[in-house]
Protein backbone atom coordinates (compact mmCIF):
# COMPACT_ATOMS: atom_id res chain seq x y z
CA UNK A 1 0.00 0.00 0.00
CA UNK A 2 1.62 3.19 -0.89
CA UNK A 3 1.84 6.12 2.18
CA UNK A 4 -0.83 8.68 1.75
CA UNK A 5 1.87 11.69 3.86
CA UNK A 6 2.44 15.01 2.38
CA UNK A 7 5.93 14.16 1.06
CA UNK A 8 4.77 10.83 -0.40
CA UNK A 9 1.58 13.12 -2.57
CA UNK A 10 4.59 15.45 -3.35
CA UNK A 11 6.91 13.47 -5.03
CA UNK A 12 3.85 11.68 -7.34
CA UNK A 13 2.86 15.22 -8.04
CA UNK A 14 6.90 15.80 -9.11
CA UNK A 15 6.49 12.72 -11.24
CA UNK A 16 3.71 13.99 -12.85
CA UNK A 17 4.67 17.60 -13.71
CA UNK A 18 7.98 16.10 -15.07
CA UNK A 19 6.11 13.50 -17.26
CA UNK A 20 3.77 16.48 -18.52
CA UNK A 21 6.83 18.96 -18.93
CA UNK A 22 8.24 16.29 -21.45
CA UNK A 23 5.22 15.57 -22.98
CA UNK A 24 4.91 19.59 -23.61
CA UNK A 25 7.94 19.61 -25.51
CA UNK A 26 7.39 16.85 -27.85
CA UNK A 27 4.36 17.93 -29.01
CA UNK A 28 6.22 21.20 -29.41
CA UNK A 29 8.83 19.36 -31.61
CA UNK A 30 6.07 17.62 -33.52
CA UNK A 31 3.68 20.79 -33.94
CA UNK A 32 7.20 22.84 -35.14
CA UNK A 33 7.91 19.94 -37.51
CA UNK A 34 4.04 19.44 -39.18
CA UNK A 35 4.46 23.57 -39.91
CA UNK A 36 8.10 23.55 -41.32
CA UNK A 37 6.38 21.00 -43.71
CA UNK A 38 3.50 23.26 -44.43
CA UNK A 39 1.28 20.56 -43.21
CA UNK A 40 -0.10 22.63 -40.02
CA UNK A 41 -3.06 23.99 -41.59
CA UNK A 42 -4.53 20.44 -42.83
CA UNK A 43 -3.77 18.10 -40.03
CA UNK A 44 -6.39 17.15 -36.91
CA UNK A 45 -4.50 17.19 -34.05
CA UNK A 46 -5.89 15.22 -30.97
CA UNK A 47 -4.85 14.92 -27.57
CA UNK A 48 -6.59 12.22 -25.11
CA UNK A 49 -4.73 10.44 -22.32
CA UNK A 50 -5.97 7.80 -19.72
CA UNK A 51 -8.11 8.17 -16.27
CA UNK A 52 -6.10 10.19 -13.78
CA UNK A 53 -4.61 8.87 -10.66
CA UNK A 54 -6.02 10.55 -7.29
CA UNK A 55 -2.82 11.73 -5.77
CA UNK A 56 -3.86 11.66 -2.04
CA UNK A 57 -7.22 13.18 -3.66
CA UNK A 58 -10.34 11.65 -1.00
CA UNK A 59 -7.45 9.50 0.70
CA UNK A 60 -6.83 7.68 -2.50
CA UNK A 61 -3.16 7.30 -4.83
CA UNK A 62 -4.10 5.56 -8.01
CA UNK A 63 -7.06 5.38 -10.66
CA UNK A 64 -9.43 2.84 -8.42
CA UNK A 65 -12.26 5.26 -8.20
CA UNK A 66 -15.01 6.83 -10.18
CA UNK A 67 -14.44 10.29 -8.18
CA UNK A 68 -13.86 13.26 -10.92
CA UNK A 69 -9.88 13.47 -10.64
CA UNK A 70 -9.63 9.99 -12.01
CA UNK A 71 -12.28 9.34 -13.76
CA UNK A 72 -12.14 12.19 -16.51
CA UNK A 73 -9.71 12.38 -19.23
CA UNK A 74 -7.76 14.94 -20.78
CA UNK A 75 -9.15 15.44 -24.49
CA UNK A 76 -8.26 18.44 -26.92
CA UNK A 77 -9.06 18.33 -30.84
CA UNK A 78 -8.28 21.14 -33.00
CA UNK A 79 -7.80 21.27 -36.83
CA UNK A 80 -9.65 22.97 -40.01
CA UNK A 81 -12.93 24.12 -39.05
CA UNK A 82 -12.66 23.60 -35.55
CA UNK A 83 -13.10 27.27 -33.50
CA UNK A 84 -11.01 27.77 -30.41
CA UNK A 85 -12.84 27.10 -27.47
CA UNK A 86 -13.79 24.66 -24.30
CA UNK A 87 -16.70 22.25 -24.08
CA UNK A 88 -17.28 20.45 -21.11
CA UNK A 89 -19.89 18.22 -22.62
CA UNK A 90 -20.20 14.16 -21.59
CA UNK A 91 -18.00 12.42 -24.19
CA UNK A 92 -16.26 8.97 -24.00
CA UNK A 93 -13.42 8.37 -25.53
CA UNK A 94 -14.97 5.59 -27.84
CA UNK A 95 -16.37 8.87 -29.92
CA UNK A 96 -12.74 9.58 -31.11
CA UNK A 97 -12.70 7.42 -33.96
CA UNK A 98 -16.57 8.55 -35.25
CA UNK A 99 -15.17 12.06 -34.45
CA UNK A 100 -12.32 11.42 -37.16
CA UNK A 101 -14.24 9.70 -39.69
CA UNK A 102 -17.09 12.45 -39.60
CA UNK A 103 -14.55 15.33 -40.23
CA UNK A 104 -12.17 13.60 -42.75
CA UNK A 105 -15.84 12.60 -44.55
CA UNK A 106 -14.86 8.53 -44.11
CA UNK A 107 -18.11 6.88 -42.95
CA UNK A 108 -17.97 5.34 -39.64
CA UNK A 109 -18.62 1.71 -40.12
CA UNK A 110 -22.13 0.51 -38.64
CA UNK A 111 -20.53 -1.09 -36.11
CA UNK A 112 -19.04 1.80 -34.14
CA UNK A 113 -21.13 2.72 -30.61
CA UNK A 114 -19.36 5.96 -30.30
CA UNK A 115 -21.14 9.28 -31.54
CA UNK A 116 -19.76 12.00 -33.30
CA UNK A 117 -17.87 15.33 -31.86
CA UNK A 118 -18.32 17.13 -35.20
CA UNK A 119 -21.47 18.55 -33.94
CA UNK A 120 -20.02 19.90 -30.73
CA UNK A 121 -16.45 21.33 -32.41
CA UNK A 122 -18.67 23.01 -35.10
CA UNK A 123 -20.73 24.91 -32.61
CA UNK A 124 -23.91 23.12 -33.71
CA UNK A 125 -24.75 21.93 -30.52
CA UNK A 126 -23.11 21.51 -26.90
CA UNK A 127 -23.52 18.24 -25.88
CA UNK A 128 -24.40 14.71 -27.79
CA UNK A 129 -25.36 12.71 -25.07
CA UNK A 130 -27.20 14.04 -21.49
CA UNK A 131 -25.29 10.86 -19.74
CA UNK A 132 -22.42 8.90 -19.02
CA UNK A 133 -21.93 5.41 -16.90
CA UNK A 134 -18.31 4.60 -15.35
CA UNK A 135 -17.32 1.52 -13.49
CA UNK A 136 -14.18 0.15 -11.70
CA UNK A 137 -14.20 -3.36 -11.68
CA UNK A 138 -17.03 -5.37 -10.22
CA UNK A 139 -16.74 -2.99 -6.71
CA UNK A 140 -18.22 0.51 -8.53
CA UNK A 141 -20.63 1.83 -10.54
CA UNK A 142 -21.38 5.22 -11.56
CA UNK A 143 -23.64 7.69 -13.91
CA UNK A 144 -23.30 11.04 -14.29
CA UNK A 145 -26.26 13.07 -15.97
CA UNK A 146 -25.19 16.57 -16.51
CA UNK A 147 -24.10 18.03 -13.25
CA UNK A 148 -25.42 14.94 -10.84
CA UNK A 149 -23.15 12.19 -10.03
CA UNK A 150 -24.04 8.82 -8.60
CA UNK A 151 -21.82 6.77 -7.67
CA UNK A 152 -22.63 3.03 -6.10
CA UNK A 153 -20.22 0.52 -4.11
CA UNK A 154 -22.59 -2.72 -4.43
CA UNK A 155 -19.98 -4.92 -2.29
CA UNK A 156 -20.30 -2.47 0.67
CA UNK A 157 -24.27 -1.20 -0.06
CA UNK A 158 -22.86 2.83 -0.17
CA UNK A 159 -23.77 5.32 -2.31
CA UNK A 160 -22.56 8.55 -3.04
CA UNK A 161 -24.63 11.75 -4.52
CA UNK A 162 -22.84 14.98 -5.67
CA UNK A 163 -23.97 17.95 -7.44
CA UNK A 164 -20.30 18.86 -9.09
CA UNK A 165 -21.86 22.42 -10.24
CA UNK A 166 -21.54 23.66 -7.02
CA UNK A 167 -19.30 20.90 -5.11
CA UNK A 168 -16.66 20.42 -8.47
CA UNK A 169 -14.31 18.05 -5.13
CA UNK A 170 -16.75 15.73 -4.67
CA UNK A 171 -16.56 16.76 -1.01
CA UNK A 172 -20.49 17.00 0.17
CA UNK A 173 -21.93 13.87 -0.45
CA UNK A 174 -25.83 14.25 -0.87
CA UNK A 175 -27.20 10.79 -0.74
CA UNK A 176 -28.93 11.04 3.16
CA UNK A 177 -30.86 14.44 2.33
CA UNK A 178 -34.17 13.25 2.07
CA UNK A 179 -34.97 15.67 -0.68
CA UNK A 180 -32.44 14.05 -3.33
CA UNK A 181 -34.51 10.72 -2.26
CA UNK A 182 -36.15 10.54 -5.63
CA UNK A 183 -32.83 11.47 -7.66
CA UNK A 184 -31.06 8.66 -6.32
CA UNK A 185 -34.01 6.16 -6.97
Amino acid sequence: MTNRDERTIRNELGKVYATLEYLDAQVGRLLDKLDAMNQFTNTFFVFASDNGIANGRHGLMGKQSLYEHSLRVPLAISGPGISPGTNDSLVYLLDLFPTLCDLTGVPAPDTVEGLSLKPILHGQTNAVRNAILGSYLTCQRAVRVGYWKLIHYPFIHRTQLFNLAYDPHESNDLSAVTAHAGRIK
